[in-house]
């Protein structure tokens, strides 16, 4: 007789998602307000995890700083997938991404200044690296094509945007989600662009480059 509870996690399983769920917020904290020397016993003891529990998940800070990285790719690849498969709109859907994105930022804010340029690239991270820019190229493509979208934005703005957007701030919870939400309001507004007008000013500087992003999160090799 076949598992009729096939695809589904099992008991430990769910349990080992759940540790690692409570790992990855508090270890989000704990990088955010100690740094990177902040010792891995202060992540374990917020997540109520014992340290043989972390260890035996990732027996180094680096492997557990790698997971973070790939799993925080792996949030906003599903991100923009839900937002193109549930708003016909390309402007709807890119604006829901980037406000789903916003409001599903830990306590810890930005991933980017707590540990990137500290790891090498590995290739789960590159892999996921990957599917992300995919994501986002269909995100701002469709945006692109339907006329909404100001023409000099690429889908490489939207890591660094997120970042500036999502800054700490001396608030928490609902009301620093409506700060962010406040402010990608006001960008929204900069880069929409009615297709019966031309483009307005160009924005200042160039726009960054996925190699330039990734040099941003890599150790340099050698």
């Amino acid at each position: 007789m076949g598992d009729t509870h096939a695809g589904k996690p099992r008991g430990r399983q769910r349990e080992a998602d759940r540790n690692d769920a409570r790992l990855m917020r508090a270890a989000r904290e704990v990088f955010a307000e100690r740094g990177w020397d902040a010792p891995v016993s202060e992540i374990a003891r917020r997540a109520g995890i014992g340290m043989g529990s972390l260890y035996r998940r990732y027996p180094s800070k680096e492997l557990l700083a790698q997971r973070m990285r790939v799993a925080g790719m792996e949030q906003l690849i599903a991100q923009a997938r839900t937002a193109l498969a549930e708003e016909p709109d390309p402007w709807a859907a890119f604006a829901r991404f980037l406000r789903d994105a916003l409001s599903a930022q830990g306590p810890g804010g930005p991933l980017l200044p707590l540990v990137g340029g500290r790891l090498p690239a590995t290739d789960e991270v590159t892999a996921a690296a990957a599917r992300l820019r995919a994501a986002l190229d269909e995100l701002v493509g469709d945006a692109h094509r339907a006329g909404v979208l100001r023409t000099d934005f690429t889908s490489a703005d939207i890591p660094l945007l997120l970042e500036h957007l999502a800054a700490r701030l001396p608030v928490a919870g609902e009301r620093a989600t409506a700060l962010h939400l406040r402010y990608l309001g006001l960008v929204l507004a900069g880069l929409r662009t009615p297709a019966a007008v031309a483009d307005p000013a160009g924005l200042p500087g160039p726009a960054p480059h996925w190699a330039e992003l990734s040099e941003l999160w890599n150790a340099p090799e050698g």
